[in-house]
C-alpha cells in the first residue's frame, strides 16, 4: 500500500503535464474515461456488491441506497463525464482585460488550482464526477473515499486510469488514497505544499472537522437543511407535488427538503393533505411513508406527526422525515430560514409576486427556488455537466461547483519594453 504522502508527491509531479494539455486532448481523455467505465461495469458492480454487503448491517435503508450502484447509475456516471466534453474549457479563458494609455495590456486569465483533494463518504459516483471535473479544469485530483465504498471507488478509478492510458496520458492524474483511516484524512488536511484545494463532501461532522483542522484551503460543502415554504397563495397540487419530490425522490442527498414551513392561513386545510400525500398514500402504494416532526400548531393537523424535538429544525435527516412548522407570513418564513438554514437551497411555493420577490431577495442561500423542487441544486441539472459538490459558503465558490469553480486566475501583462 502506498502511503498518502507518496500519493501526494505523485499528484504534485503530475500537475506539470496536465496544465499543458489542449482542450481536444482533455476531451479525448474524458471520452476514454467514460467508455472505460461502461466497459468495466460488471467489475464495478461486483466490487460495489461487496461494499453493500459489508455495510448493510451498519447502514439504514436510505444510506444503503446512497452506496448502491446499478447499471443505470453507472450509465449516468458516464453521461456526466461526457457532458463535460461539450462545455467550454475554463483554462486559458480571458476573464477580464484592458489596455492602459501607454499600451501595456493586462489580462486576467483562468488557470487550474493544481492538486485538488476530495474527502467524501459513501457515494461512489463522486469518484467519477470529481476525477472528470478535475481533468477538464486542468487539476490533478486526489480522492479519499470512505471505507464503506472503497472497493467501488478502487474499481472506478482503475477503469478511469485505463481510459487515460488509451490516450497516452499519465495515470497519476487521478489518485486514490489507499488508507481509509482517519490518519489519511488528517494528512490531506495538513498537506501544505501538496494540496492546493481541499473539498469535503459528506455529513456535517466531516465538513466541520475539515473546516476546523485543515491547514490547506477548504471549500465548505454539502450540509443541506433545505426549506420549502408554502405561502398562503400557493397552488395546493403544485405544493404537494414539489414537496413529495423534494423529500422522497432521494432523501439521502443534500438537496432533499428537510423542513416545510406553511402559512398559518392555509395550515388547517393544507397540512392534512400533506400528511395524506406523503404518508398515507405512499404507504398504500408500497412506498416508504414520511413521518413528520411537528411544531405545536401543526401537530394536531397531521395524524402521522410527532412533536418536534429541540434539534429537529436544525437536523439534516437524510431520511423519510420532514420537520413542519406553521409561520405567520413570508417574513416569518424568511426569519426562520435565516436562523436554521445551512445556506444550501430554499424554495417558495406561491402565486403572490410580492411575496416571491421578498423571499428571493431576502433569503441568503446558494440556491433559491420559486415554484420548483430543491432537488435541482445539482451540477448536471443546472448545466454544469457534473459537480464537485455544493458550496454553502460565499468564497471562492457558491452553489454547485463545476469547471470554472475549480480554477483560479493569474494576471498576464504584455508590454513592449515598458518600464515603470
Amino acid at each position: 500500500m502506498r502511503s498518502t504522502l507518496e500519493i501526494l508527491q505523485a499528484a504534485k509531479q503530475a500537475t506539470a503535464s496536465l496544465c499543458l494539455l489542449t482542450t481536444d486532448k482533455k476531451n479525448a481523455a474524458l471520452e476514454a474515461m467514460a467508455s472505460a467505465l461502461l466497459g468495466a461495469a460488471n467489475n464495478i458492480l461486483a466490487a460495489n456488491a461487496q461494499d453493500v454487503e459489508a455495510s448493510r448491517a451498519r447502514l439504514g435503508e436510505v444510506m444503503v441506497d446512497r452506496l448502491t450502484l446499478t447499471s443505470a447509475r453507472i450509465e449516468g456516471m458516464a453521461q456526466g463525464i461526457r457532458a463535460l466534453i461539450d462545455l467550454p474549457d475554463p483554462v486559458g479563458r480571458v476573464i477580464d482585460s484592458h489596455t492602459r494609455e501607454d499600451g501595456l495590456r493586462i489580462e486576467k486569465i483562468g488557470v487550474p488550482m493544481g492538486v485538488v483533494a476530495i474527502i467524501y463518504e459513501s457515494r461512489p459516483n463522486v469518484t467519477s464526477d470529481a476525477a472528470a471535473l478535475a481533468l477538464k479544469s486542468g487539476n490533478v485530483c486526489v480522492l479519499r473515499g470512505g471505507k464503506e465504498a472503497y472497493r467501488s471507488a478502487a474499481a472506478i478509478v482503475k477503469a478511469m486510469k485505463s481510459g487515460l492510458r488509451t490516450v497516452g496520458l499519465d495515470e497519476n492524474l487521478i489518485q486514490l488514497v489507499e488508507d481509509t483511516t482517519r490518519e489519511s484524512a488528517t494528512t490531506l488536511m495538513e498537506a501544505v505544499g501538496y494540496v492546493d484545494l481541499l473539498i469535503p463532501r459528506g455529513g456535517a461532522g466531516l465538513i466541520r472537522t475539515c473546516v476546523e483542522r485543515a491547514k490547506v484551503p477548504v471549500i465548505q460543502t454539502g450540509t443541506g437543511i433545505c426549506h420549502v415554504y408554502v405561502d398562503a397563495s400557493a397552488d395546493y397540487d403544485m405544493a404537494l407535488s414539489i414537496l413529495e419530490n423534494a423529500k422522497t425522490s432521494r432523501p439521502s442527498v443534500c438537496n432533499a427538503c428537510e423542513v416545510c414551513l406553511v402559512h398559518k392561513d392555509i395550515a388547517a386545510d393544507f397540512l392534512p393533505r400533506l400528511d395524506e400525500r406523503l404518508a398515507t398514500l405512499r404507504a398504500e402504494n408500497g412506498k416508504p411513508a414520511v413521518t413528520f416532526r411537528c411544531d405545536a400548531a401543526s401537530l394536531s393537523l397531521m395524524p402521522h406527526g410527532m412533536a418536534a424535538g429541540a434539534d429537529d429544525f436544525d437536523t439534516e435527516f437524510l431520511d423519510y422525515i420532514l420537520a413542519v412548522r406553521v409561520v405567520d407570513d413570508v417574513q416569518a418564513a424568511i426569519e426562520h430560514i435565516a436562523a436554521h438554514s445551512t445556506g444550501h437551497s430554499e424554495a417558495i411555493i406561491s402565486r403572490d409576486e410580492e411575496a416571491i420577490t421578498r423571499f428571493t431577495t431576502a433569503v441568503d442561500s446558494a440556491a433559491v427556488y420559486v415554484n420548483a423542487s430543491t432537488r435541482f441544486t445539482d451540477g448536471g441539472e443546472l448545466g454544469l455537466g457534473c459537480e464537485m459538490g455544493i458550496s454553502t459558503q460565499k468564497l471562492h465558490a457558491r452553489g454547485p461547483m463545476g469547471l470554472c469553480e475549480l480554477t483560479t486566475y493569474k494576471y498576464v501583462i504584455r508590454g513592449k519594453g515598458h518600464v515603470r
